[in-house]
């Protein structure tokens, strides 16, 4: 017995009916009774988080979150259960926060189920002994005895520029990331990467892009992270993975083959720490999760942060001038640039702020929501709006640091606005505001490890470069690279940042041949 043409039709009709009435109530329920619904926002974003994951692909949510700030005021609505920020309050709020923790988007990082590293651990009581861990490596102490090696790096770095005698430009991008690729290899497992003399690793720096890329589209998604879509994904990448992985593996294993005391390095405190009898919870496995983390955080953000620095200084000449003052009247000679002398020049660290300020390394959000078991506690409140349990908050650092209110003419590289001195109240408040809006290395428990390393680094390749070279940006097109809105340097936003250029021609001076000679180093 068949069924008729028009009980078939009426079926799937009722099936279409069903759908759309799901689909309808489902609108509706977002717009007229989810606990977000008074927040402004734009009407896509409110229903899907599709919106977030378009612009993440694009490279572009901190500009899209920026503009969407100047149209809806300091709190709008970026997700159906995701609010973002721009105020130094709610910084405070959220990141200040014993109570909040990590949302699960961020296991969309999981190299694999139950992996988890200082970036991706969720339960706060983890986190706190892998962070004890591996920072660690990264006080001011261990940084004063990595130092010699960082300089060591920073010679062949500035050694490279001078290489060109034709004086044509270059691309400082590509050289900044084989500084850093090559310190943190080294700062982590003691491994010379050689990226800055060598092709052979280079493929490093492009790879972990690319990979940071996808990590940041999926967590704007969070179907993906939630059915492990990305499991699935990486299966489309996985050569360059198992390259990337098998450089690493290399490095962990190099560095196993030495005593744990060998040298100072993430490695020595980590073994450490998987041998000491009261803490069985850390696992020898953990050191390979660690390091994917440990060597994208150093690498690219470093690079990013040396970039842009030499971008606004190129097209700055007053900055240019005044800092290179200051660096060649504070030291006699090369050999005494060293981070202890570094600690007092007030410009240079003004000039790197600024530089992180208008183009911060990581210029996204750092998604937040209140910690499961704290729901019951009370209230969660952020810049005086009550937050409802199960809702993301984060501050975008692009928009907190480009807000008026802190920075007035925040598109302008202005390192003075680091530097207000005096005892009077105005000048202490100004000098509050403008450190009280600075996140480029967020704040609280979870606040980035590796600030010292940062700075020092940066500190060391600026003040080389202008001890031995003159600089300048490149003529013609390839002077514009890396331009973007306003004059500022352009960034894309991959959770970390990403950029091009810019191209800088530099010029040694006379002060080069007297430490390196007229031979350059060869790669």
């Amino acid at each position: 017995m068949t069924s008729s043409p028009g009980i078939s039709t009426g079926a799937a009709a009722y099936v279409l009916y069903g759908i759309l009435s799901i689909v309808v109530l489902g609108l509706g329920y977002q717009l007229l009774l989810h606990p977000l619904r008074n927040y402004p926002g734009p009407l896509v974003a409110k229903l899907t988080n599709g919106y977030a994951g378009y612009f993440a692909i694009k490279r572009s949510l901190h500009l899209q979150i920026w503009r969407n700030h100047q149209k809806y005021g300091p709190v709008f609505q970026v997700g159906p259960d995701r609010l973002v920020f721009n105020s130094a309050t709610a910084l405070r709020d959220i990141y200040q926060n014993e109570r909040v923790t990590k949302p699960p988007a961020y296991l969309a990082t999981q190299v694999r189920p139950n992996a988890h590293n200082t970036w991706n651990s969720l339960d706060r009581d983890m986190h706190r002994r892998k962070r004890k861990l591996v920072g660690r490596a990264l006080t001011d102490a261990s940084m004063r005895s990595f130092e010699p090696t960082m300089a060591e790096q920073v010679d062949i770095f500035i050694q490279g520029l001078a290489r060109n005698n034709q004086q044509q430009p270059i691309n400082v991008k590509d050289r900044c990331s084989y500084l850093s690729f090559d310190i943190v290899g080294l700062l982590s497992f003691g491994y010379a990467l050689n990226l800055q003399t060598n092709q052979q690793n280079q493929f490093l720096a492009e790879q972990l892009v690319r990979g940071n890329h996808r990590m940041n589209v999926n967590m704007q998604i969070p179907i993906i992270p939630r059915y492990r879509l990305q499991t699935w994904i990486n299966l489309f990448f996985r050569k360059e993975r198992e390259r990337t992985a098998r450089l690493i593996e290399t490095m962990i294993r190099s560095r196993m083959a030495d005593e744990t005391d060998a040298r100072r390095d993430l490695f020595s405190f980590f073994a450490d720490a998987v041998n000491a009898k009261d803490d069985d919870t850390l696992r020898l496995g953990d050191l390979w999760y660690e390091a994917f983390f440990f060597i994208i955080a150093g690498g690219d953000t470093t690079a990013t942060a040396l970039s842009a620095t030499l971008f606004y200084l190129s097209r700055n000449q007053e900055c240019y001038s005044k800092l290179a003052t200051e660096i060649r009247t504070t030291f006699q000679k090369g050999t005494e640039i060293s981070g202890k002398g570094l600690a007092g020049c007030q410009y240079l660290r003004a000039c790197i702020d600024e530089s992180l300020r208008m183009s911060p390394p990581s210029p996204g959000t750092l998604w937040r929501h209140l910690a499961p078991e704290e729901e019951s506690r009370g209230p969660f409140v952020v810049d005086g709006h009550v937050i409802p349990n199960g809702t993301k908050v984060g501050v975008n650092i692009y928009s907190v640091h480009h807000n008026e209110e802190y920075f007035p003419n925040p598109f302008k590289y202005d390192p003075g606005r680091w530097l207000i001195t005096g005892e009077s109240d105005k000048n202490a408040t100004q000098r509050k505001v403008v450190r009280d809006a600075f996140a480029t290395f967020s704040i609280g428990s979870r606040g980035c490890a590796g600030k010292p390393m940062a700075y020092l680094e940066l500190s060391l390749a600026l003040a080389k470069i202008l001890w031995y070279h003159d600089f300048e940006t490149a003529p013609g097109k390839l002077g514009q690279v890396g331009v973007g809105r306003e004059g500022q340097f352009h960034l894309y936003d991959i959770f970390t940042s990403t950029h091009d250029g810019p191209y800088l021609i530099f010029k040694p001076r006379s002060t080069y041949a007297e430490d390196f000679g007229n031979v350059a180093i060869r790669g």
